[in-house]
C-alpha cells in the first residue's frame, strides 16, 4: 500500500509541476478527493490495528515483568517484531495523506474558477511536501 500511495503522489506531483492546464478541473478535484478519502480510511484502519498491537505488546511486557517466562518473552519479541513494521506503515500513510492534502489545496489554488473559496494554504505556514515523497 505504501508503494501504491507513493506512486500516486509521484504522478500527481508531476502533473502539478508540469503546470499543464487540467481540462475538467472540477472532475479532477472530485476524483482526487475520493482518492484522499480512500487513503484516510486506510490510514484509520491501520491506526486502529497499530494501537491495538501496541496495547497488546505493552500488556505482554507488563505480564512479563511480573511473571517472567521464556514463552512469554518469545511472544513479546514476536509482537515487537510485528509492531515495528505496523508503525512504519502507518507513518507512510499519515505522511502520504498529509501530502495529498497539500496537493489538493495547490490544485484548488490554481483553479481560478468562481466558487472556489480562497483558503489559507499550507505553504504560507512553511509546510512543504515530504522529501521521501518527492524522490519516489
Amino acid at each position: 500500500m505504501g508503494n501504491k500511495l507513493k506512486t500516486y503522489i509521484k504522478a500527481l506531483k508531476q502533473l502539478i509541476d508540469s503546470g499543464e492546464e487540467i481540462e475538467d478541473i472540477d472532475s479532477f478535484k472530485l476524483e482526487l478527493m475520493r482518492e484522499i478519502q480512500f487513503w484516510q480510511h486506510e490510514r484509520f484502519i491501520h491506526l486502529i490495528v497499530t494501537v491495538l498491537f501496541a496495547l497488546l505488546t505493552m500488556m505482554v511486557l507488563l505480564t512479563l515483568v511480573f511473571n517472567a517466562s521464556i514463552p512469554l518473552f518469545l511472544l513479546f519479541v514476536m509482537l515487537l517484531v510485528l509492531l515495528v513494521p505496523y508503525i512504519k506503515h502507518y507513518y507512510i500513510l499519515e505522511n502520504g495523506v498529509q501530502t495529498l492534502y497539500v496537493m489538493y489545496e495547490e490544485i484548488s489554488r490554481r483553479s481560478k474558477k468562481k466558487g472556489v473559496p480562497s483558503a489559507v494554504y499550507p505553504e504560507e505556514y512553511g509546510i512543504k511536501l515530504k522529501e521521501d515523497f518527492k524522490k519516489q
